[in-house]
């Protein structure tokens, strides 16, 4: 029987020059992006009727990491990480205007933009490194983890499973004030989640742009009705 000092029991230790202290702060809710806005169509979902519960929140979140934007937001994040290391600008540009170009709608680009954004300008002023581009207009908000992560040599698998797992635990903050669950509720939707970021997180690195794609229709047209929606708590 194993032990706690087997390494097959121990996370994989960063190279020398490595830290993921920036990710504690990068993904933390006071980080100045305005994620808290934001709800990816989950309040068109819950006036739906789609996401009443805690079975139906983890379900729907589990096909938004596998089968929608959590999975091509890996993916492009990848590039990016990629492009950054390679000191590929073209390739980097590339991949942030075919990130944009995948929101379905005008709420969905609005929230990966800002982000983006926001995320980027707060990284140059307070984390700046001297393999961070300064991209001019707009940023999508997956590209701008990427970036910083790989221009302070955050290793990428570590980025990628901390990037998703924010996703979740944003989602359920906004399912919380939505009220279909309550905050114990959500403490184990996050929990049961996190090994399908960690499966979605390895299966982007080896991704090419190519597999890019999702099946999330509902949702995605449940962004345009979001738009239209009477009562709003939420940008998206």
């Amino acid at each position: 029987m194993g032990t706690i000092m087997d390494n097959a029991y121990l996370p994989e230790e960063p190279e020398k020059g490595q830290s993921i202290i920036p990710l504690f702060a990068w993904l933390s809710p006071s980080y100045p992006v305005g994620c808290y806005a934001y709800s990816h169509t989950l309040e068109w979902a819950v006036e739906a009727g789609d996401v009443t519960d805690e079975k139906a929140l983890i379900a729907w979140l589990a096909d938004q990491l596998t089968l929608g934007f959590g999975r091509n937001d890996a993916i492009v994040l990848s590039h990016a990480y990629q492009a950054v290391e390679a000191g590929n600008k073209a390739a980097l540009m590339t991949v942030n205007e075919l990130a944009l170009a995948l929101s379905p709608s005008s709420e969905l680009y609005l929230e990966t933009s800002q982000q983006g954004r926001s995320f980027l300008d707060a990284t140059l002023a307070a984390w700046p490194a001297p393999g961070l581009p300064s991209l001019q207009g707009e940023v999508a908000f997956p590209i701008a983890i990427g970036m910083a992560a790989a221009a302070h040599s955050v290793p990428l698998p570590l980025t990628l499973s901390a990037y998703l797992f924010g996703l979740v635990q944003t989602l359920v903050s906004a399912a919380i004030r939505l009220a279909p669950i309550g905050q114990t509720a959500g403490i184990r939707v996050c929990a049961g989640l996190a090994k399908t970021a960690q499966e979605v997180a390895q299966d982007a690195i080896g991704s090419s742009l190519d597999d890019i794609g999702g099946a999330m229709f509902r949702a995605d047209l449940g962004s345009f009705h979001h738009e239209n929606q009477y009562t709003r708590l939420f940008r998206s």
